[in-house]
């Protein structure tokens, strides 16, 4: 048991426990039920609760969710087309989200994957300062994917 300054009071029964909380006015509280024997604090249980409150949405406000953003790539993109989606995955990775790029294989264009491998690369070689590519290039039925993630700051 501990005491409402912080001190060791020692191991005691339930009902001595609770009857020196209530000398106190305050609350008899266990911090670790899980422990043998289980260890109860002194504590007003309602300053406890909001600062506990107070705590997680400390942690919740630090926290950054990580989002997975498309782009999505032709075969036959043009240069300008190409650079625009090139920014477009630099600002992503920048704001701490994910990208995943996409090539739709249309009619004909499943003949010629390889092309589809070209671009890929071409992408990744672009982004090469800024991500890693997390998953390669892999066709899977009419749809080619890579997963990029932004590089760990230095």
């Amino acid at each position: 048991m501990i005491g409402s300054d912080g001190s060791q009071l020692g191991v005691m029964p339930l009902a001595q426990a609770l009857e020196k909380a209530a000398e106190q006015n305050l609350d008899l509280v266990k911090i670790a039920p899980q422990a043998t024997p289980p260890v109860c604090k002194i504590i007003d249980y309602g300053k406890y609760r909001f600062e506990q409150a107070k705590r997680e949405k400390e942690a919740r406000k630090n926290q950054h969710v990580v989002d997975i953003k498309e782009i999505r790539l032709s075969l036959n993109i043009d240069t300008h087309d190409f650079n625009t989606k090139v920014g477009h995955a630099t600002r992503f990775l920048k704001g701490g989200d994910k990208v995943k790029v996409s090539i739709r294989f249309r009619g004909r264009e499943m003949g010629h994957p390889e092309h589809g491998y070209e671009i890929m690369k071409r992408f990744a070689d672009a982004l090469a300062e800024q991500a890693n590519v997390e998953k390669a290039a892999k066709l899977e039925g009419r749809n080619m994917l890579m997963f990029l993630a932004a590089k760990p700051a230095k």
